[in-house]
């Protein structure tokens, strides 16, 4: 059986998904194009179309992946479930709908940029990643500034922005690694000196963690309502042991400091394999009761 991550780029964690060694798997990284020529029936396809650098929308590939299910492929992170964690407006629906901690987040339009939001406000593009054109607004003169300076974003014009309530920010967050409906690994990040947000892009720094059982409650209960396989979910801490969900990522990168104790990729491999078989395994005892 072949395990193909199915992806635009060759980014670290993909390469290292793709050489995993996981017994009786052969995993491989694959183009969307590539995935329609080498794999068949009985095989895994993961998805991982990732944002956009330009930050207006998801990578192509979509195509590929409808035409791998009607092959018979088992298709994990389905664009549908990866497209709901990269547009945060989506994930908050389904954060909303299970009733998960999750801050308010409303819509800003291009053509009439209210914000529904009190401050202070968080103000990001829907498509957002790596911490890119996200604004810290406490005062009415911040927010007119962030406004006016949306207006000279290419992305803006096309997506609009997303307005969230703040979290007070702690310095720090925790990333639990959701595969197959188990988390497989998580980091705490920390902000660079004088920075609130925890994005490595922007300095941040990882820590090795142990992620605590509501986290990983949390964590798992996030990925089920949007129906992904292998997604990265932040969760901001707020005190007493508690946490909120704050984004989910659908091409989340990881590297090996996500455990301690074993191989973080092997497990995630074998976590999605495992996903997909018992997934086969109950089609084919419904089909049995037809």
């Amino acid at each position: 059986m072949k395990f193909a991550v199915v992806a635009q780029r060759s980014t670290p964690t993909n390469v290292a998904l793709a050489t995993s060694p996981v017994p009786g798997v052969e995993s491989v990284l694959l183009s969307p194009a590539q995935a329609l020529v080498h794999l068949e029936r009985g095989d895994v396809a993961l998805g991982r179309l990732d944002v956009l650098h330009s930050l207006d929308g998801m990578e192509p590939g979509v195509w590929a992946f409808e035409r791998l299910a009607a092959r018979g492929v088992k298709v994990l992170n389905r664009p549908a479930p990866v497209l709901a964690a990269h547009h945060k407006l989506t994930t908050a629906a389904a954060l909303e709908r299970a009733g998960l901690p999750h801050p308010r987040t409303a819509a800003v339009s291009a053509d009439d940029p209210v914000i529904e939001v009190e401050l202070p406000v968080v103000v990001k593009p829907p498509f957002g990643s790596w911490g890119a054109d996200v604004v810290l607004c406490t005062t009415p003169d911040e927010l007119d500034a962030c406004l006016a300076g949306l207006r000279e974003r290419a992305w803006f014009a096309a997506t609009g922005a997303v307005a969230q309530e703040l979290v007070p920010p702690l310095g720090h967050d925790l990333r639990c690694l959701v595969a197959g409906g188990r988390v497989v690994g998580a980091i705490e990040r920390w902000a660079a000196p004088g920075e609130w947000r925890t994005n490595i892009s922007l300095g941040g720094t990882r820590r090795p963690t142990v992620p605590p059982p509501r986290a990983c409650e949390l964590a798992i209960a996030a990925a089920g309502a949007l129906g992904i396989d292998l997604v990265g979910v932040d969760l901001l801490p707020t005190g007493a042991g508690e946490y909120v969900v704050i984004e989910l990522n659908g091409a989340v990168d990881f590297t090996h400091e996500y455990a301690a104790d074993y191989d973080v990729f092997a497990e995630t491999v074998a976590a999605l394999v495992g996903r997909a078989a018992a997934e086969e395994e109950d089609e084919a005892a419904v089909a049995s009761l037809v």
